[in-house]
């Protein structure tokens, strides 16, 4: 099953990497900054890490140390998408990932499970590396939208509006995912309520529609965020203990190192 979806996620990703260089992906990665610095912001800890897509910077306006970013399969490392104080780790698989246990007290998902074959398994391996009380923060697109239903009009008439290889998950299924491994939901949003357009998508990020949509019908955005705490039954936080361990799996090194020399002591 695995070797299957790391090809799975090869194709996709490439295809996820031309879309965003489309003004529609334009329009999304700016409408995901913002939401990206206000859920990651007041997150506090030792490790912070997000998976995949680099041209989105989702951990910059964190105040964590240790920052990490892991690439997904086909992902090429492009520096100008990195912070310079940030560890690479290229071609990571996410059913296997490169960490200790309980490793990061924050993590980011921006699209990363709507391109898995097995989502719920990914979701189960990213929850083995997040420390109790840490927070994960993923975004997707939602099924029920007008970019939803353009999509599913589109691969009628083999015109899709949106990558083809993208299972896009309702937000309520990721919360039930999330509740199922003990999660509280502490805050989310919907955005992006532009027409589906190929052009000038950039332009109505400003428009009455996104104004009128997010007061008027929030749960119909384009995209979603949402952001959960991993709860542990029974235990009480007394404060914040550095960890002693390693976080790189044995013999592993990231691909570059932050300006702090932290080196994984």
């Amino acid at each position: 099953m695995i070797p299957s979806a790391i090809e799975n996620a090869n194709y996709s990703q490439n295809e996820w990497d031309q879309w965003l260089k489309t003004s529609p992906g334009q329009y999304v990665l700016a409408w995901e900054s913002i939401q990206y610095s206000q859920s990651v912001e007041d997150a506090f800890g030792f490790e912070a890490l997000q998976i995949g897509l680099p041209q989105l910077p989702c951990l910059i306006d964190n105040r964590i140390t240790h920052r990490w970013q892991m690439l997904l399969p086909s992902q090429p490392f492009h520096h100008e998408h990195v912070d310079p104080h940030v560890h690479i780790i290229c071609q990571g698989s996410i059913y296997d990932l490169p960490f200790a246990n309980e490793s990061f007290d924050l993590i980011a998902l921006p699209h990363v499970l709507e391109f898995m074959q097995n989502p719920h398994e990914a979701l189960r391996e990213i929850h083995r590396i997040l420390r109790p009380e840490g927070r994960i923060v993923i975004s997707g697109f939602n099924p029920f939208s007008l970019w939803g239903f353009r999509q599913y009009l589109g691969r009628l008439i083999n015109q899709p509006f949106l990558p083809t290889e993208g299972q896009f998950i309702g937000h309520r299924r990721i919360k039930d995912w999330l509740k199922l491994l003990n999660y509280s939901i502490d805050r989310g949003r919907f955005g992006c309520y532009g027409i589906p357009m190929k052009k000038s998508m950039r332009l109505q990020g400003s428009t009455i529609l996104d104004k009128v949509g997010d007061r008027w019908w929030p749960f119909l955005g384009s995209v979603f965020i949402l952001s959960a705490i991993k709860r542990i039954p029974g235990s009480k936080m007394v404060g914040l203990i550095k960890p002693h361990r390693k976080i790189l799996a044995k013999g592993l090194k990231p691909a570059t190192h932050s300006q702090s020399n932290y080196d994984d002591k």
